[in-house]
């Protein structure tokens, strides 16, 4: 009996305790100025932050306070760009081709079909996927093979010049630019779910989607906005942020890159505060 009792107020007091803890958002940190780097994409590579530099037509590899390291030039518009642990894959909107730059050398991605002005692309271990803008369409490797899906329109599972992607575990996740909205669907192309259009999204041109939330640039309206993978929304990111074009976590803190000012702007979990839609 004294056994139940004590296993009951244990019990209660998990629950407590549980029930006590303060919600999380993303609050500001900081911004810093890039050096001369209008940025577009960001990508981690083996610990290396990675920025694609369209006016300038070239990455550059920086740290986590914006200073330059290095840069590989030679490309043509590069987009929003992903990584492996060994390469950077890179959409040159230019050449409507994707390049893939290992140590020392560069080549070009095989595709089912010709692009015209790919604008993201995403690598999950042997898949990926690629945002064909003017196409307006996805196509996808599942690690052997091409497929393709989507075409310009308004309706569920149609575009209007995406121009980010994510693959995840289970879905391909899209930024469907100047239809404001995200949308997600399964490995086959076949429409899950959309969100964003109630919160009045003026161009979504980049997203990357953590274990537990999915973030968006929302271009023109200068913030950034965090949903949870199911689509609801939870919180506006303003400060420090002008033209957003891509993020990702990292070190548990979220970089987000801004197009017009140039900067790096970083924002960490703390408290949570209400947040207008």
């Amino acid at each position: 009996m004294k056994y139940t009792i004590l296993i009951s107020v244990l019990f209660i007091a998990a629950i407590s305790c549980n029930t006590n803890e303060t919600p999380k958002s993303w609050v500001f940190e900081n911004s810093v100025l890039l050096d001369g780097v209008h940025p577009i994409g960001i990508a981690l590579r083996s610990g290396e932050l990675w920025l694609s530099d369209g006016d300038g037509n070239r990455l550059v590899h920086i740290d986590e306070n914006g200073k330059t390291l290095g840069t590989i030039d030679s490309l043509d518009r590069p987009m929003h760009i992903a990584a492996d642990a060994t390469s950077l894959f890179v959409p040159q909107y230019g050449r409507d081709s994707i390049a893939i730059i290992g140590s020392g050398e560069m080549k070009s991605l095989s595709v089912s079909d010709s692009l015209d002005a790919p604008a993201g692309i995403s690598v999950f271990k042997k898949e990926k996927a690629i945002a064909d803008f003017y196409n307006n369409r996805i196509l996808y490797n599942n690690g052997s093979e091409w497929s393709v899906f989507g075409q310009e329109g308004k309706s569920d599972g149609e575009f209007y010049y995406p121009t980010d992607v994510q693959i995840t575990e289970d879905n391909i996740w899209v930024a469907d630019a100047y239809n404001n909205r995200v949308q997600v669907f399964d490995k086959q192309g076949i429409f899950v779910k959309k969100f964003g259009e109630e919160q009045k999204i003026n161009a979504a041109t980049g997203i990357y989607v953590s274990a537990t939330e999915v973030f968006v640039t929302d271009f023109e309206n200068n913030r950034v906005l965090v949903f949870d993978r199911e689509g609801r929304f939870k919180q506006t990111l303003n400060e420090g942020i002008e033209k957003p074009t891509d993020m990702l976590i990292k070190d548990e803190k979220l970089l987000i890159i801004n197009y017009a000012s140039g900067k790096l702007t970083t924002y960490h979990l703390g408290e949570l505060q209400s947040q207008p839609q």
